[in-house]
């Protein structure tokens, strides 16, 4: 088997790609379009898989250091009631860490120093892909040609490379929701580490940072396309009669600082994650809703699973078999637990179906909820020493 690799996109799955595969011996190219990540303005919650994932990379305790741990908060109604406890202790010792909070930015930056300088190429798109042989793909960007063993396109939602592996696909689609979101401009008083409010078909949450400042997320049920010419003033708007600290983590937030995105999924699950030597990973396989902030724990549970697979197999093809066995169940099943989430959580818009489920959350025992959450979070990955 040979041993070298271009990967495609040098977001979080992409640079946990690259990570992977450097540690298993192989020498990479990353190729990224972009000069600045689209996404350094926000943050991220990461559960017990994906900080396992990055444990398995290497970088785990840099990122635990950077993070704040969720202890304590839940779910609450707008007018501040809340429909259950959030219990970072029990689920620290059912999974062995709680889940941390941790601007995305920061987190880029520690994928990007545990990837060799020379390998990554900024600035540069990825033109063509072309399998030129049964052992070959041929990668080109600008005037240069590159030739690899193995190409892993992470190139997002809106992956050129899964277009042209299938054509026929869908691809992705609109939710039927939008998310505003930013990073406050200082710290905030907060009583608790992360909360998620739930009214009619409208969330917003927030995550506590280390330094005191926390990250917010707005999502509201909106058509594609849907901008306002002042963001924040519309949300101030919308929530100025939600509990508190939703009106004060808006009012410490910079207008320049909110961004705004269309929620799409790719909602038509791929048949593979593998075709030829080109293996498709994170949101180019599996771009799912944010409801239960698996997007990049799944991306980084793709990295380590395919570095795995390529360092057990003695070909390309048999570890990306591997790989597409391994990975396309669990996070198509997760995509799908994650839109389900979304129709039962911030979708929900009829009075009596939010009464109904705000009644269902307060009957439902804490051991309960933390063995739901179990169901994503209790991943082992496989070993890459």
């Amino acid at each position: 088997m040979g041993n070298t690799a271009v990967v495609i996109g040098a977001g979080i799955g992409g640079l946990a790609a690259a990570i992977g595969l450097h540690r298993i011996g192989w020498n990479v190219t990353v190729l990224e379009r972009s000069s600045m990540p689209e996404d350094a303005g926000a943050g991220i919650s990461l559960a017990a898989n994906g900080l396992r994932a990055l444990d398995a990379l290497g970088v785990g305790g840099a990122v635990r250091e950077a993070s704040r741990g969720q202890y304590s908060g839940g779910t609450r109604t707008p007018r501040g009631g809340w429909l259950a406890r959030m219990d970072g202790s029990a689920l620290e010792r059912a999974v062995g860490t709680p889940i941390q909070g941790v601007p995305r930015s920061v987190l880029h930056r520690l994928l990007r120093e545990a990837v060799p300088a020379e390998s990554l190429v900024i600035g540069s798109e990825a033109a063509t892909v072309e399998q030129i042989g049964p052992g070959t793909v041929q990668v080109g960007y600008g005037a240069t040609v590159l030739e690899a063993d193995l190409v892993v396109a992470a190139d997002g939602i809106g992956s050129k490379v899964r277009g042209r592996l299938f054509p026929d696909h869908p691809g992705p689609v609109h939710s039927g929701s939008a998310v505003l979101r930013a990073i406050t401009e200082h710290a905030v008083g907060l009583r608790t580490d992360f909360e998620l409010t739930w009214g009619r078909g409208a969330e917003f949450g927030h995550i506590a940072f280390l330094d005191g400042r926390a990250e917010w997320h707005a999502v509201l049920g909106l058509p594609a396309g849907t901008r306002f010419a002042d963001p924040l003033a519309e949300l101030r708007r919308r929530f100025r009669t939600w509990h508190d600290p939703v009106p004060a983590l808006l009012d410490a937030t910079r207008p320049e600082d909110v961004l705004h995105h269309d929620v799409n999924e790719l909602r038509a699950p791929l048949p593979s994650y593998a075709v030829g030597r080109v293996a498709l990973l994170g949101d180019a396989a599996h771009a799912m809703t944010p409801h239960l902030g698996q997007g990049a724990c799944q991306a980084l549970e793709d990295a380590v699973t395919l570095a795995a697979a390529l360092r057990a197999e003695s070909t390309v093809g048999a570890a990306l078999a591997r790989y597409d066995a391994e990975r396309r169940p669990r996070s198509q099943a997760v995509a799908r637990a994650a839109r389900q989430a979304g129709r039962m959580g911030q979708q929900l818009s009829h009075p009596l179906a939010v009464t109904l489920r705000n009644t269902a959350m307060r009957l439902t025992p804490s051991r309960a909820a933390t063995r739901m959450i179990l169901r994503h979070h209790a991943w082992v990955p496989p070993s890459l020493t």
